[in-house]
């Protein structure tokens, strides 16, 4: 299992900590039981740690920029048609990939292209479905342009997420299915097409970045 580079200095901090609370109640304490309980559970949270931060490699199999992949894994929450209010400012068809901390965080790009627009907002941490959310939490917006349309993914900060990572700048070209960014810890993917797009998937459907196709352009 290869582990994100975002995820390297939380887990040689987590084991350094759980390392030393353990070995401190091994000097400490002859609750022999209570040690073994702490012990469980540090075991429990340290693998949490490592499956949260795990990065599997994909390649995307058929390179196809009027195919839009899902930059996220996650649960399809939300599939309608609303005003995007940043960057086209008119109506736009959303779709909404929630990322529960279970799921890979790390978010791919679901097209190739130029990158035409990118913003870091810093906002507020509501849960991530709430449907304010895609305005008022810490987010941050990337507009790519594959030479014929422009679309827009914006990267949600929910409850337990603080921090967001993308690795994109105005004027990049860059590459379907190439990684955009991370998310700690859960939080949510919008992505916001032209409106009477075709799109293929259906709410509560599971999707994995790189490998489904989530719309035709």
């Amino acid at each position: 299992m290869t582990i994100h580079k975002e995820g390297k200095a939380t887990i040689i901090i987590a084991l350094i900590s759980l390392s030393i609370l353990n070995l401190s109640l091994y000097r400490l304490s002859n609750n022999m039981i209570l040690n073994m309980i702490i012990l469980f559970i540090s075991i429990v949270l340290f693998g949490l740690i490592l499956w949260f931060f795990r990065n599997p490699k994909r390649h995307v199999a058929d390179l196809d920029d009027n195919k839009v992949y899902a930059p996220a894994d996650g649960k399809i929450v939300v599939i309608e048609d609303t005003i995007e209010s940043e960057y086209f400012e008119d109506e736009r068809l959303m779709i909404s990939i929630f990322m529960s901390p279970l799921n890979v965080h790390s978010n791919h790009h679901p097209v190739g292209g130029t990158i035409s627009y990118e913003k870091y907002h810093p906002g507020k941490y509501l849960v991530a479905w709430h449907p304010k959310s895609s305005t008022e939490n810490e987010r941050h917006t990337t507009v790519y342009n594959n030479g014929k349309v422009e679309i827009l993914c914006r990267q949600i900060a929910g409850a337990l997420a603080r921090r967001i990572v993308n690795y994109t700048s105005q004027g990049d070209k860059i590459t379907q299915g190439g990684e955009m960014g991370f998310i700690k810890f859960g939080s949510r993917v919008d992505i916001y097409l032209p409106v009477g797009t075709q799109y293929n998937v259906k709410l509560g459907q599971t999707v994995r970045s790189n490998v489904d196709v989530i719309a035709q352009l």
